[in-house]
């Protein structure tokens, strides 16, 4: 058996046709969607790419990985997805993207090289790579914004892409009167990208997961992770022309959201990425290349379906499709991700299980509570692995898949460190204080904000947009009050004891007894007598000079 692990960047969980989008046709992921479940209430557990993916690679949340910022290194040491499948005999490969950033100080302290193969995986998420890209390749003033090599750029050089960032001069730029139109300004969004659309970033990786299929040999897991549709906002022909501005659905936001916002949301809603998509002409110009690029990624998907159906491993291969976090284009006046609105905490899960135990469930949903932790002790329960379950925090979603009921978390989590972002100085508190919770029931969601705010509170039942924050409202006190409960019940989680599992814990007890450690007895008989048997017996010598007597004597 074989996992084939994607990950689009940035995809939101409605803009699929198999999600009810009214424009956006993706007869592949579909096609996917046919063959397995997708789950409708699935979520990631930090809306930023490097946290989210941290968790995604070792089914943690983030508060017990700690990589919790994009650039905040995964420390060394971290139990990843790839070491949970290589210790039941399967590779794991990554093509694409990770967002890692290494723990560099502490390879150096433990003294592993970078270029031996603990010290590679140590920094590559524990994975064996075939090609990593992170695919933001910018540059200014003071240099590149990724100092790691692009395989993309090298690959477009060597087609006759010239200069020193291709990625950005062409995969990323269009063309407005001879003059270089870069897909940074969103007023260029509608342009194609000045790039023959077989060499723009989507179908290279494609091609270097066709490349990785073709030659390996089962089992194997490849995460092939894709940067887009992630910014910069700008598609190659034909692409950029198949939505226009008919296709952009009106901004999900209401007036009364603006109205004595809560003073984090009201950070975000004034920052320059909210600005920016608060303004329609922005949002006509972005979401149709926005719906352009999963087009294309649906196109890419289809090759790979192809290949796999073409050498016979699609009977034999779980498919994952999936996003790390959503994208606000505009929605609830924000641009980008951060908060926890559904368009940016809610992910596309779509899981196609070969086995023909999940034949009951093709073609079917599930609204069933999912965390992205939850694909990492599945991978393990695919194999044919035992869950570490000390270690990993998810949950295997094999019985769902297998048709069945089991008993099931009654909320989700989400977090977000907002530490290294201008909203913190904007709010005032501290970059201990500047973090963010989401717990949702299935019904409420709620957001709790260190630094001694009141809690934001959504009706999903009543309210399914999600405008009418009840956070401040007394008739909601014991609903705030049970949501707090659960917070408090994942605070409390056993979380860090990753080196004993409960099995090892009670293997373990009495062991010291049996090996002849046993402090405060009075005279021996309160343990069985074998224990005391190497105790017991005629002294073999007495170098005792003389005899010493006690008062009882």
């Amino acid at each position: 058996m074989n996992i084939l692990f994607i990950m689009y960047d940035q995809l939101r969980h409605d803009y699929l046709s198999c999600a009810g989008h009214p424009s956006l046709d993706t007869p592949n992921f579909d096609r996917v969607a046919a063959k397995g479940v997708r789950f409708t209430n699935a979520f990631c557990q930090s809306p930023i790419c490097g946290s989210s993916r941290m968790s995604f690679y070792t089914g943690r949340y983030a508060s017990s990985h700690g990589a919790q910022w994009n650039g905040f290194p995964l420390r060394v040491g971290e139990i990843t997805l790839g070491d949970h499948l290589r210790g039941v005999g399967m590779d794991a490969w990554l093509i694409g993207k990770t967002h890692m950033k290494a723990d560099a100080e502490g390879m150096e302290r433990l003294g592993l090289a970078p270029d031996s193969v603990i010290g590679a995986r140590q920094a590559e998420c524990g994975f064996d790579v075939w090609v990593r890209d992170d695919g933001l390749w910018g540059y200014g003033p003071d240099g590149f914004y990724d100092e790691k090599r692009s395989p993309y750029n090298e690959f477009l050089k060597s087609k006759g892409y010239d200069g020193d960032n291709p990625w950005a001069d062409y995969a990323n730029a269009g063309v407005k009167n001879g003059a270089l139109a870069s897909g940074w300004m969103f007023e260029n969004a509608d342009k194609p990208a000045n790039i023959r659309e077989e060499d723009s970033e989507t179908p290279w990786l494609t091609d270097e997961t066709l490349k990785f299929i073709a030659q390996t040999k089962g089992p194997w897991c490849a995460h092939v992770s894709y940067i887009k549709p992630h910014w910069p906002y700008i598609v190659p022909a034909p692409y950029h022309a198949m939505y226009g501005r008919n296709n952009v659905p009106a901004a999900l936001r209401h007036d009364a959201e603006c109205v004595d916002p809560h003073p984090v949301y009201a950070a975000f809603m004034n920052n320059k990425i909210a600005a920016a998509f608060q303004q329609d002409d922005v949002r006509e110009k972005v979401i149709p290349a926005y719906m352009g690029l999963i087009k294309q990624c649906d196109d890419q998907l289809g090759r790979i379906l192809d290949a796999l159906e073409a050498s016979g491993q699609i009977d034999e291969t779980m498919i994952v499709l999936t996003s790390d976090h959503g994208d606000y284009l505009g929605d609830h006046w924000l641009g980008e991700k951060d908060l926890f609105h559904d368009p940016s905490v809610k992910i596309p899960m779509i899981v196609y299980d070969p086995r023909p135990q999940a034949d009951g469930t093709r073609g079917t949903t599930c609204d069933a509570l999912v965390e992205a932790i939850d694909l990492a002790p599945t991978f393990v329960e695919f194999t044919g692995g035992e869950i570490a379950d000390h270690i990993l925090e998810g949950r295997s979603l094999t019985p769902w898949l297998h048709g069945e009921t089991p008993n099931w978390r009654k909320f989700a989590i989400s977090e977000f460190d907002y530490s290294a972002t201008p909203q913190r100085d904007a709010v005032g508190v501290s970059a201990r204080d500047a973090r963010l919770f989401m717990v949702f029931d299935g019904r409420y969601k709620m957001m709790h904000a260190e630094g001694g705010f009141r809690p934001m509170l959504f009706d999903l039942e009543t309210d399914p947009d999600e405008f009418v924050d009840l956070g401040a409202s007394d008739a909601h006190g014991e609903v705030i009050a049970r949501l707090y409960d659960h917070l408090r019940e994942w605070g409390l989680r056993m979380s860090q004891r990753v080196t004993r599992s409960d099995a090892q814990i009670d293997a373990m007890r009495g062991r010291s007894r049996r090996r002849g450690i046993l402090p405060f007895l009075k005279d021996g008989s309160e343990v069985p007598p074998e224990l005391t048997e190497k105790y017991r017996g005629p002294a073999r010598q007495n170098f005792m000079t003389e005899t010493v007597e006690t008062p009882d004597d």
